[in-house]
């Protein structure tokens, strides 16, 4: 169980993307399922997945440190994994690994999580909760029919109790109506807004003089109610990344809104109308972790047979259903009718942006990435940078990123492969991005990018390059890159030909192809990497390959 002092909602952030936990869930299980949860299985854990290719990160200073953030956290708290008195998945965690439809899993476990719980325990310093906060916050974002992200953060995370949802939203309604009218900037509104709540939500420490921080000595008024925001902020984040990984929300990158899609909106007022919103079994963990830990519960719109087939009817009305269907065999035709048209609309896309007429929307996306006004930038960085590839040049490029039914970007990879694929025929290209800045730039993608190179040259037995893009590019990838060009590694498949762009080169390197009189070759591709590995044995050092490859990628198709 874990103790929480919040005095607004407490949500889960970990792990940041929520697909990334289901192979992470799965190694667990299938390593670990019987044995305790403690010190020495959570150190060989961190072991086993720092070798996968899925995995991310370090977890090298406290490796059962690492393994508990990762597994005590959403896994535990959404009921996917029992770790007492053995380590198991859950019904609904098996379902998690094995199921098609991974969005609907997510949902049930999402309207169930409560506050408070026998797995969360708030402190006497806590606010006084009651709720279900995933269900509340699609309840809210229904009722308005889109909140901003601002909006959540200020006034959502304040739903700590199920009871005062209408004086929630008397909050938002005249928060909006101060905002139309204001003569202040929206910077200078939002800033002064968040202060005032700030300091009506932790009057109480505020009085007592109680705002040292954990992670600070400074005392400072100032410095508490900044670490307060940033911590909302943090929340935030996390609601809108789980409630996306639902499938039933759509979020404005740009706004930095968040709505129903209006095809789920059905789904969302049958689970309002249906769940009850009090908190269960708060006082009896065996039976709240049977109740999160079933796959079945709560019902949602497809669990009713009448229902699903009106939805069917709906959406997909060319499709004659024969009436002894059972209500497994109408999901599935849900599912593969629903993954069609997410083909279809894809493969529509992938048309235009062949046809060079998303070019401009391309270019604009980048720059709203460089300037960071963006709601989910590394989303939109991988999702764009697929678009760019595809218009680049020919071959078969693929991303593996996850889009939502209708074909929208909806999270990152899972980290099991690279984030962009290009098969040429006789070479491959894989793709990796990155908003990483700094020396942790390094520390987080320069090993697995080199592992997703080399698993997909074994894969397709060609020769195969790697291009990998970042705002900036670390002092630090540049000398790892440089070096894997001179090192003949088994392990890595041989020689690593890794190049570093800026994204303001990549950038360079698209309008040189969208401002060119034909269409450009694999084989341009072929020849800009095979430069790099012919620069790099000329080379005195990282430095002068690194300038002289910039400049060939300038002039890529000269």
């Amino acid at each position: 169980m874990a103790r929480i002092d919040s005095k607004i909602l407490f949500i889960t952030t970990s792990p940041r993307t929520p697909f990334r936990m289901i192979p992470e869930i799965e190694l667990l299980n299938s390593h670990f399922s019987g044995q305790k949860w403690n010190t020495e299985t959570q150190t060989e854990f961190m072991q086993l997945l720092r070798e996968e290719n899925f995995f991310f990160g370090e977890g090298a200073n406290d490796p059962a440190f690492s393994a508990r953030d990762r597994i005590n956290r959403a896994p535990k708290a959404l009921g996917f994994v029992l770790l007492s008195p053995e380590i198991n998945l859950t019904k609904a965690g098996q379902e998690l690994v094995s199921a098609k439809r991974k969005e609907e899993i997510f949902l049930r476990q999402l309207l169930k999580f409560q506050l408070p719980s026998s797995f969360h325990i708030p402190t006497e310093k806590a606010a006084n909760f009651n709720v279900k906060p995933y269900l509340e916050m699609f309840r809210l974002i229904q009722h308005f029919g889109s909140l901003s992200f601002d909006e959540v953060m200020i006034f959502g995370l304040q739903l700590v109790d199920y009871k005062i949802f209408e004086t929630i939203v008397a909050k938002i309604e005249q928060f909006r109506i101060k905002k139309a009218t204001t003569g202040l900037s929206n910077k200078a509104f939002r800033h002064n807004q968040l202060q005032t709540e700030l300091q009506i939500i932790y009057k109480d420490e505020i009085t007592e003089g109680k705002t040292k921080t954990r992670e600070s000595r400074n005392r400072t008024l100032d410095k508490f109610l900044q670490t307060k925001a940033s911590n909302m902020r943090d929340y935030t984040d996390a609601l809108f990344r789980y409630l996306r990984a639902t499938g039933l929300v759509n979020i404005s990158h740009i706004g930095k809104s968040i709505s129903i899609v209006p095809e789920k909106m059905s789904e969302v007022v049958y689970f309002l109308k249906n769940i009850d919103r009090k908190p269960c079994f708060v006082d009896d963990e065996k039976l709240y972790t049977d109740y999160l830990g079933n796959s079945a519960i709560p019902q949602l719109l497809t669990d009713n047979r009448d229902l699903l087939l009106r939805k069917i009817n709906e959406e997909f009305p060319q499709i004659k259903v024969k009436k002894t269907a059972t209500l497994q065999q109408l999901k599935d035709i849900l599912f593969d009718e629903t993954e069609k048209r997410k083909k279809s609309i894809i493969e529509e896309q992938v048309t235009e942006i062949k046809d060079y007429r998303l070019y401009d929307d391309i270019n604009t996306v980048f720059t709203q990435i460089t300037d960071r006004s963006l709601y989910d930038a590394p989303l939109m960085l991988e999702w764009n940078t697929w678009r760019a590839m595809t218009m680049l040049d020919g071959g078969s490029i693929s991303a593996n990123l996850k889009f939502d039914d209708f074909g929208n970007p909806m999270s990152t990879a899972q980290g099991n492969m690279a984030d962009i694929v290009c098969d040429y025929g006789d070479f491959g290209l894989t793709v990796e991005v990155t908003m990483q800045m700094g020396q942790r730039q390094y520390e987080t993608e320069g090993e697995p990018v080199t592992r997703h190179l080399a698993k997909w040259k074994k894969e397709t037995g060609k020769p195969s390059y790697c291009l990998f893009i970042a705002p900036e590019i670390n002092e630090a990838c540049i000398a790892h890159f440089y070096a894997l060009h001179k090192m003949n590694i088994s392990y890595y498949g041989g020689v690593s030909t890794i190049v570093p762009l800026p994204l303001s080169i990549f950038q360079k390197m698209v309008e040189d192809s969208y401002k060119a009189s034909y269409t450009p070759q694999p084989q341009q591709v072929k020849r800009f990497f095979e430069r790099s590995n012919e620069i790099a044995k000329t080379s005195t050092d990282e430095k002068v390959w690194y300038k002289e490859i910039t400049n060939e990628a300038l002039n890529w198709l000269s």
